[in-house]
């Protein structure tokens, strides 16, 4: 693999055929856009993956053996219950217990009981009001089915998904830039970003969602990949070998079956059903699939892309995600269906009125959710750590998990004085603030230049940042912020590919290209080993605790 492999500054765009009635392509050298002579239509439609290699797996392989040496590494410290831990890991253990959440003492009497040797499980079968649907503590029960109810069990699946979204990220990657190694860059930034190794290294729910979101966006990918190679493949052909534009072909064909959309449904129904922003998602992926079949028909030469896609498939787009993600959510609430204790689980039983016709069940449910929904939105009690979603980017308000003072002599502080053990939900602050300049870099390249894959990135951070902005009067974390985590990578990433330079360019351009992006890359990685004792319960001098607190407000 070498720095010519990098695509990523020549872009492909979802742009029109000349021959279209509609001179899109005159519009857009309005802005700068030059069409590449001579190009088969084909190979815009689907760009050819770089040269096959053993690294195009290899790579991946190796970034998240890092990531998972980092997220497993002393995952049963600290031996505590942090922060909302005290909800899931014993709602995971009820689900395992029951199959729905039963009820618990006082956290304050409940969680030492737990960790006490014996250890002693103060569950009652009496159904419990949560707060959050059930699939993402049916994730953690996994882990407390291998290996008990304790910090390592209810931290392990976590941990297992952390690392499995490096591996994924960096194929995606791959894909969405047709670059080995900036799939392999974007998975190492994600595999050093602080915030997604305390997520990793935490039984909450948060890293659930993100891991069934990046798998659907990797579906999508997959699936676009998929669609527009059967509409190249349909197109004429002429004399010099070359596809050309057709009317008939991009408003007629169909694409076949869409297994990876079908999947990208159940993983969308999988995230809203461990928190509901996931539901936000399913919405913005929908309306990007749309649009990705609209840049499809109208490369092929439809004149009316909108309506080819409306006639050939809108249609199945909604069924391929939509009804699919709905029937996935309501199967994971199998268990709460099946009980008679379940909280609400009998609401509607013997009761009339106009929905009546609706099986009891389900009319339960949907009055459970109704009271969800109200305590969710109606959540307004103040806590030192929330943050308005304005500061997540710059991460202005990290949310302390765990802090202890262990004093000369104990627990592993070796100094004369005081030490510090902290978990502090913060992101690596060079790789946040870097993030942002990516970010405005594909806003250009999307608006100005109509780079797709910088669309795609920024819908999906669009996704699961933009919702929060709905609830700032709610009490809100800065740690929700690990959902879109991949998607920042990526697009720095892609601004490394940037700055590396396109592949036709003269060695002196790489060679400046090279330095600045591995000097930026190396800056990252020594940031987090500079804040890895803050991610992962360390204990050090207070002192070095301090001299960690570049922001007053991270204290």
């Amino acid at each position: 693999m070498t720095s010519s492999d990098v695509t990523t500054c020549d872009p492909v765009v979802d742009t029109p055929s000349t021959t279209a009635p509609r001179d899109w392509a005159a519009r857009l050298r309005r802005f700068g856009y030059a069409a590449r002579p001579g190009t088969d239509l084909r190979e815009r439609l689907v760009p050819r993956f770089p040269k096959s290699s053993v690294w195009d797996w290899l790579g991946p392989v190796l970034v998240a053996v890092l990531a998972g040496g980092i997220r497993f590494w002393h995952l049963g410290r600290p031996r505590a219950v942090v922060f909302d831990e005290t909800y899931y890991a014993k709602d995971a253990w009820s689900l395992l217990r029951l199959g729905y959440e039963g009820s618990w003492p006082d956290r304050k009497i409940a969680d030492p009981q737990i960790l006490a040797h014996p250890q002693v499980v103060s569950l009652s079968d009496t159904g419990a009001f949560v707060a959050h649907p059930p699939t993402g503590k049916w994730v953690i029960a996994l882990g407390e089915w291998m290996f008990g109810l304790s910090p390592f069990g209810w931290r392990f699946m976590t941990a297992a998904l952390g690392t499995l979204s490096v591996l994924m990220l960096c194929r995606i990657g791959r894909r969405l830039f047709r670059s080995t190694l900036l799939g392999c860059l974007a998975g190492a930034l994600l595999a050093v970003d602080g915030l997604h190794v305390v997520m990793s290294r935490t039984a909450l729910l948060d890293l659930v969602v993100m891991f069934f979101v990046l798998a659907a966006f990797g579906c999508l990918l997959v699936d676009r990949d998929h669609a527009r190679g059967r509409l190249a493949a349909a197109l004429p052909v002429g004399e010099d070998g070359r596809a050309r534009p057709d009317e008939h072909t991009a408003d007629h064909t169909g694409t076949g079956p869409r297994p990876w959309r079908l999947a990208a449904g159940v993983f969308l129904g999988l995230a809203a059903s461990t928190k509901w922003n996931g539901l936000y998602v399913l919405v913005f992926f929908v309306l990007l699939t749309v649009l990705w079949d609209v840049g499809s028909r109208r490369v092929a030469g439809s004149p009316r892309p909108y309506l080819a896609v409306l006639n050939r498939d809108l249609g199945w787009s909604l069924l391929s995600l939509v009804p699919v993600a709905l029937t996935t959510y309501l199967a994971t609430w199998t268990g709460w269906f099946l009980s008679d204790d379940g909280y609400g689980r009998h609401w509607a039983d013997g009761r009339g009125g106009t929905w009546s016709w609706i099986p009891a069940p389900l009319r339960s449910l949907w009055h459970y959710e109704y009271l969800v929904y109200d305590f969710n939105v109606g959540l307004h009690t103040p806590h030192k750590y929330q943050s308005s979603p304005w500061s997540w980017l710059i991460q202005g308000r990290p949310v302390l998990f765990d802090y202890q003072s262990p004093k000369p002599g104990q627990d592993g502080c070796a100094t004369a004085v005081d030490c510090s053990r902290t978990v502090l939900a913060l992101g690596t602050p060079l790789l946040w603030w870097s993030a942002c300049g990516a970010l405005l870099y594909l806003l250009f390249r999307w608006a100005l230049r109509r780079d797709w894959r910088a669309g795609a990135v920024l819908c999906a951070v669009a996704a699961g940042y933009l919702p929060w902005f709905l609830y700032q009067d709610r009490t809100v974390f800065s740690f929700y912020a690990v959902v879109f985590v991949p998607y920042l990578c990526l697009a720095v990433a892609m601004t490394v590919g940037a700055i590396l330079g396109p592949p036709g360019a003269d060695r002196g351009r790489r060679t400046r290209g090279a330095v600045a992006a591995g000097a930026l890359v190396l800056l990252i990685a020594w940031n987090f080993v500079y804040f890895f004792p803050l991610y992962t319960g360390e204990t050090i001098p207070y002192a070095d605790w301090h001299s960690r607190m570049w922001l007053d407000t991270w204290i």
